[in-house]
């Protein structure tokens, strides 16, 4: 997943996207906490993942409350 086409998504649609990174980053946590988890990268990749959304929210927020 890459900022452009986070960008091209709705609020709404994002904080959706925001909703399934963190339960897969759960998810992921306990996999490892149990000795269940093959791909370690993985964590790494949806942690990034979940900063991108949020980066990408806050701009538009930004946004909307400077066109007001």
């Amino acid at each position: 997943m890459n900022a452009n086409e986070l960008r091209e998504k709705t609020p709404d649609e994002l904080r959706e996207q925001l909703v399934a990174l963190k339960k897969e980053a759960f998810n992921l946590r306990f996999q490892g906490a149990t000795g269940q988890l093959e791909n370690t990268a993985r964590m790494r990749t949806v942690r990034r993942d979940v900063a991108r959304v949020n980066t990408i929210l806050n701009e538009k927020a930004a946004a909307a409350a400077g066109t007001e």
